[in-house]
């Protein structure tokens, strides 16, 4: 994955629900809000070791399932599956267009292309 937030936060979007109540607050407040550790400590009232060790061990929990399950790898190669289906059928219909006018073809292409975007959200 790209950087260590964006890892983070993917970890968060499939596997927050499985935190603490303060784990997930923690850990919004220091990825998605952006509070660096010293002003989470001060918000809360504990010092910024507590709130770090807070934050590491919901990482530690989010990345132990994500290493027992792999969720997130199989979503990213579909997504990157998808995406190469839906330009093969851009392409496609480019060629039916220039070449055949086959409106058998355009259907087809139609229903992958909704299939695609339907999966995708």
């Amino acid at each position: 994955m790209k950087n260590q937030t964006y890892r983070m936060t993917m970890l968060y979007d499939f596997y927050g629900e499985l935190l603490t109540e303060r784990q997930r607050e923690f850990f919004d407040l220091y990825y998605n809000e952006d509070l660096s550790l010293s002003e989470i400590a001060e918000n809360t009232g504990i010092s910024r070791q507590g709130v770090r060790d807070v934050i590491v061990r919901a990482e530690g929990v989010m990345q132990e399932v994500e290493d027992k399950t792999g969720l997130i790898r199989r979503f990213m190669a579909m997504k990157d599956n998808l995406d190469k289906i839906q330009r093969s059928a851009e392409e496609l219909h480019l060629i039916n267009y220039r070449q055949y006018e086959n409106s058998d073809i355009d259907r087809c292409l139609r229903e992958i292309t909704q299939a695609v975007a339907a999966l995708k959200e």
